[in-house]
Parts: C-alpha cells; structure tokens; sequence
C-alpha cells in the first residue's frame, strides 16, 4: 500500500483549484491526470526576458521587461482588438493590444496615467510598436518582473502556458519534503540540493544540478525494483535442469554453431542447472541464429524431464516459431504443440491434457499460455521471444506456471546499446550473439530517390519473372494506423493491378485468419510479391524472398529499418534492400540511411541510432526518442544510469535492503515513480 505521505501527490488532477471537466480532457492528453504528473512535467526551455529603461533599447521579436504609462483607449471596430496605447519614460509610443473583446480587463489592469512593468514579446504593426496580450502587468513597485526567467511548458490545445504554470505551482505546495534516498557522499559530490528543493528549482530556471537530480531519483527507482525482481527471483525455489544430450545429439542443424552460439549454449547451461531460477536475455542481430540457441536450451530442460515453453509476441510469429522448430526436433522424438487463442473445442482441449499429463514436451504459443486454464505436469522453461514486446508484470506472471518457478530465458532481435540495456534489463544476465552463422550473405543495400518508382517497379517485374519472391513495405504515416492501412492498402492496388494475384497484403488491422492465409500463400511460394506495413518487422522467414523495397525509408528509425532489411538474405541466393527515400531529407534521415549502405552490423547500428535520435525505438517502443523514462532525458540516462545502477546495488548489499533508515526512503521513491512492484515483490517472497 502507497505511504500516506504520498497521497497529496496522487490525488487527481480534479482537486487543483481550476481544473474542471473542460480542462481534464487537454491535461490527459498531456498524460497530467495526478499531483505529481504537474510537479514532473518538466519546463522545455525558459525565456528569460530583458528589462529595458526604454524601448530604444530593445530590438523587435525580443522578449522584454518595461515600464510603461497608458494615456490612451483604442477600441477598434468589429473584430479588431483593444490597444492600450502607453508611453515608456522617453516618451516612445507602444501599443499594448487585446485581442477577444479585452477592453474590461484591459482597463482595470492599465489604468490611465498609472505607470506598470510589462512583460511580453515586443513586435511591430505598420509603424508602430506593439505588445500582444502581455504575458505580466505588474504595479511599478514590484521588483519581480526585473529577473523574469519564465519556464515553457510542453502543451495540448486548450492548455495555456499561464493556466499550466499556476496548476504547476500548486502541485509544488503539495510536495513536502521527504527522507532522502540518495547515497550521502554521492549527493556531496554531484552537489545537488534535496528532492524537494530540485523539483522547485528545476520549474524556475536552467538549474542543471536540480533537473539531474530529478532524473538521476527515477533511474536509481528503476534499477531498484529491476534488482529487487532479480533478488527476489533468486530467492525463490526453482529446480535444477541437467540435460544428458541425449536429444540435442539427434539435432541436425542446418550449419555448425558459431563461438558466439556455443559461448551463449554454455551460459544458458550453467545458469539451468543451479537450483535459483535463471533470467537471461540473449541479444541476436538480425540472422544470429537465437532461435537454434533456444531449441538447445529448450532441450536440456526436457532431456532433464521438464518441460519448456516458447512464448512469442504475434500469432504469426508463434506459428512460424512452431513450423521451424517441428522440423529440427524430428529426428530426437520430442513432441511439440501450438497453443493460441484462436485454437479452440477438441484441438485445444487435447492441447491442454498433454501439457497437464506431460506428453507434451514443447509448447509455442502467444499470450494463451498464460491463461488460467493452462496447467503444466512440469515446466521447467520458458523462453520470451521479442523480449521488449513484454512487460516486467508478464514476466513475472510466469513464476505462476510452474509447480516450482521456471527458469525464464529471453530473446530479442533488436540490438540495444549497453548502457541502456540496464534500462530496460537490469534484473537479468545478458548474453549476446555477436557473429553470423557461416554462409550468411551481405545484402546489397541502396538508396534509390522517389522519382524512380516507375523503374523500381520495373526492376520488381524482372525480379518476379525470374521465379523470386520480393517484399515492399510501405510507411506508418505519423501515428494513425487509418493512414498507414490507406497506404498499404495503394500501394497493393497498385501492385497488384500490374501483377495480378501473385501480390498479396499484410497489415495490423486484417483478420487474424486473413493476414495468416496471405503469409502461408507468401511463405508456400503461391504468391511471390508480399505488400505490408511494419508487422513484418519481427521473425518472418521466407528464405526465397530475395528483394526488400522500403517506401519512405526517411520515416523509419535505424534499428526497424534493419530488421526491415533482416527478413531478406536468408536463403543461398544474393539479396537487395532498395531504400526508397522521399524529396526532402533531414540531416538526420540523411545519416541514417548512409549508415545502412555502410553497415549490416546491428550493434554498431544500435548505437549510431542512440546518438542520430534517442533510445525509443531500441527499446521497442515508439518511435521517437522515447525512453522507459519521463523524466530522465537520453542524456543523462547514459550519464547517470551506471551510477544509480551501482548505487541501487549498494542499498541491497550493503545498506540494509529496504528495511534500513536509507531503505525506508528508497521505499518512499519506488513508490514516487511507481516501481512499487519492486516492494510488492519483497513481501510475496
């Protein structure tokens, strides 16, 4: 249960004073539902404004502090505004300007002959001067506006910068001060000033120290909860699973195991046969072979009589997942199912009889594995395919399925720097699968201008005439999934118009049952030329399909635009990757497409990506430079993530855990930033 202290900061948005039903629905857009969302909803950027004894002294467009005296009403006819024309002490005229019938208030905050500060942006009209609803009228006497530094918030229509300033203000009354979690001499050294004091100072100007603190709090609550969902993941009773190679010795694999595959087996291996429950992310490039590490590991759980369980984000996935895998585990006599949502009556009712009396050694499936109605004779591992597509709270529901807590082994295909791998992973041990099997061939990658299309187009007939397969993806354009279908759902038209019924289409919108035919028809060969949007970023293996077109490949992030790529340069044959780019190129898109002609290596990928535009999409979520984080920026997560990862790990080894006078804080922070999972997990054992 959240600490009663905490409950002013988690009140809603509805008990500050002006925040009404109108006013909610543009604050949630904001994600400003709560207290603490204002007092975290960091400033932009501040102007800071000049003052000026007279407007001689100030250029037009400058943001300014001046005093000024009215000596005229101007009320302008219809529409037009109200001016308030005032004089500064040199006897310059500026007109002060209303616009939405301000006369009244206007009046009562400039009276005739009475002298104010006023701060706005000073602009011109014709010949004269003017300032557009000023931003502060002040009484002369007041020496406030002199050092106006002003913060610039992040809005949402019909959200002012005045109206969120002042909610802002209210939320800081709601912040009392509390216990501090930092690590004493950490806190010296960075000098930064206390919680309270830097949610302050980070709303009233560039204060540095006080926004790092700010974001350093968040990183050390997140490292926390990932180390107390390690410990207590240690702490729990798992078995240990020795396999006797009995079965991995029937394999035939399709090429022998890279260093990288062998090393990984090994640690996968050692950490199976301790009794504590194994968490492993095992990072892959595009083609790094992760799928034939996990059928070992797989294996030597059912060589050691448990059984393992595959889990994978999509539908498509699973039943690709589950074709590969029956066809290497023929020769060992391992029995293998599928388990979907879509499975239903006597297929999934025998499905769940073999998983329950153990007949079934091996099972792949979606999120059905998690249902309540599936039980286990005895699972002993569980391997997460596309990792980030999962949360902390789905790994954690596995602990459930077993009649001991399995081991947990998870896979993803999108290279993640190292630093912000802690970010996302810091209860588990990495293994990563840094070499190619021997025979994968480079793709040949190209960045060809729009205005080519007739003669892509051209270049796709032959490609097809030639008996070969080829994909064309087609952009998500801005975040509406509408346009991204409409697009698809063209370009297809286009295709198919000129090839008839050899293209098919793939979205995320279509029919479970739809997309599954058009990619059985791809993946049989019945259709060469597959049309989709990004759903087939992840795992799908048509080893014939040689040509990848990517439309606008401006609008896609480095690591997409690599797993785009990564579904061709499969099979034997030499493979192209045609970058189709739009007419205006940012810097950025500029650099990012020259580094897929330079280079195929994903983690060199990953990182170049890092520093063109933040880390959103490597941890698989939007594309922007979105982080796990809402408060810790790119920079300073890479900056500050290591400390508070060796700190986090300090508290738990050295300082008492969160039973010690410093735990009892940090408790108080895992709940701030709602890691409060973390706690819930210490008490459950």
């Amino acid at each position: 249960m959240r600490p009663e202290r905490l409950n002013p900061l988690f009140a809603a948005a509805a008990t500050l004073k002006g925040v009404g039903p109108g006013l909610a629905r543009p604050l949630e857009r904001l994600g400003l539902t709560r207290v603490r969302d204002f007092a975290y909803h960091l400033p932009d950027r501040f102007v800071t404004r000049r003052v000026i004894e007279t407007l001689d002294d100030a250029n037009v467009g400058e943001n300014i502090v001046v005093a000024l005296t009215p000596r005229e009403y101007r009320a302008s006819a219809g529409r037009g505004p109200f001016r308030v024309l005032a004089a500064d002490a040199a006897g310059n005229i500026c007109a002060i300007s209303f616009f939405g019938g301000g006369g009244g208030w206007a009046k009562k905050q400039l009276p005739l002959g009475t002298r104010k500060w006023i701060a706005g942006r000073l602009d011109q009209f014709g010949q004269m001067l003017q300032i557009v609803h000023p931003d502060h009228v002040a009484d002369e006497g007041e020496a406030s506006l002199g050092t106006l530094c002003e913060p610039v918030y992040g809005l949402s229509e019909g959200v002012t910068q005045g109206r969120l300033a002042a909610l802002v203000e209210q939320a800081l009354e709601h912040a009392e001060d509390l216990p501090e979690w930092i690590e004493p001499e950490l806190l010296m050294k960075m000098h930064w000033p206390s919680w309270r004091d830097s949610l302050v100072l980070a709303h009233r100007g560039e204060h540095g120290a006080a926004r790092d603190r700010l974001a350093y709090d968040e990183l050390l609550a997140n490292s926390l909860a990932l180390l107390l969902v390690r410990d207590a993941n240690r702490a729990r009773r798992g078995q240990s699973l020795q396999g006797d190679g009995r079965l991995r010795g029937k394999l035939a694999l399709p090429f022998p195991l890279t260093g990288a595959q062998r090393r990984s087996i090994a640690e996968i291996e050692g950490d199976l046969a301790q009794a504590a429950p194994m968490l492993r992310l095992l990072q892959g490039d595009v083609g790094s072979g992760k799928t034939v590490v996990a059928l070992e590991s797989m294996l030597i759980a059912v060589e050691a009589g448990a059984q393992a369980a595959l889990l994978a984000p999509t539908e498509i996935l699973a039943r690709q997942h589950f074709e590969t895998l029956r066809a290497m585990l023929a020769p060992t006599g391992a029995s293998i199912a599928i388990l979907t949502g879509r499975d239903k009556g006597r297929a999934r009712e025998s499905i769940l009889m073999g998983l329950l009396d153990g007949s079934i050694d091996i099972v792949v499936g979606t999120h059905a594995l998690f249902q309540d109605a599936v039980a286990y004779r005895n699972l002993g591992l569980v391997v997460i395919d596309e990792q980030h597509r999962f949360g902390v709270g789905q790994r954690l529901l596995l602990s459930q399925k077993g009649r001991q807590t399995p081991h947990c082994l998870a896979m993803t295909a999108t290279p993640i720097p190292r630093t912000l791998t802690l970010a996302q992973y810091g209860e588990m041990d990495v293994s990563r699968l840094d070499e190619m099997p021997p025979g994968r061939q480079a793709i040949d990658t190209r960045v060809v201008a729009a205005e080519r299309l007739p003669d892509v187009v051209e270049a796709l007939a032959r490609h097809l005439a030639a008996g070969r397969q080829a994909y064309w993806v087609c952009p998500m354009v801005r975040e509406n999934e509408n346009e991204d279908l409409a697009a698809a759902e063209a370009r297809h038209a286009a295709l198919h118009a000129r090839f008839g019924d050899t293209a098919v289409l793939v979205h995320g919108q279509m029919r479970p049952e739809a997309k599954d035919a058009a990619m059985d028809r791809f993946a049989r060969g019945d259709a060469q030329l597959l049309v989709a949007t990004t759903v087939i970023e992840v795992g799908v293996d048509v080893p014939a399909a040689t040509l990848m077109v990517i439309e606008q490949a401006e609008r896609f992030g480095l690591a997409q635009l690599h797993q785009l790529r990564g579904r061709v340069g499969r099979g034997s044959q030499a493979s192209s990757c045609l970058l189709l780019r739009g007419d205006t190129l940012s810097d950025t898109g500029r650099a990012r497409l020259a580094l897929m002609r330079e280079t195929q290596d994903g983690f060199r990928l990953a990182e170049e990506d890092l520093n063109l535009r933040g880390g959103g999409e490597l941890l698989g979520t939007r594309q922007s430079g979105d982080t796990p984080f809402r408060v810790a920026e790119l920079e300073q997560t890479q900056r500050l993530l290591p400390i508070a990862h060796d700190d986090a790990r300090l508290l738990l080894e050295r300082d008492g855990g969160l039973s010690g006078p410093r735990g009892e804080a940090a408790r108080l922070l895992l709940y701030l930033f709602e890691r409060d999972w973390g706690v819930q997990l210490l008490r459950g054992g």
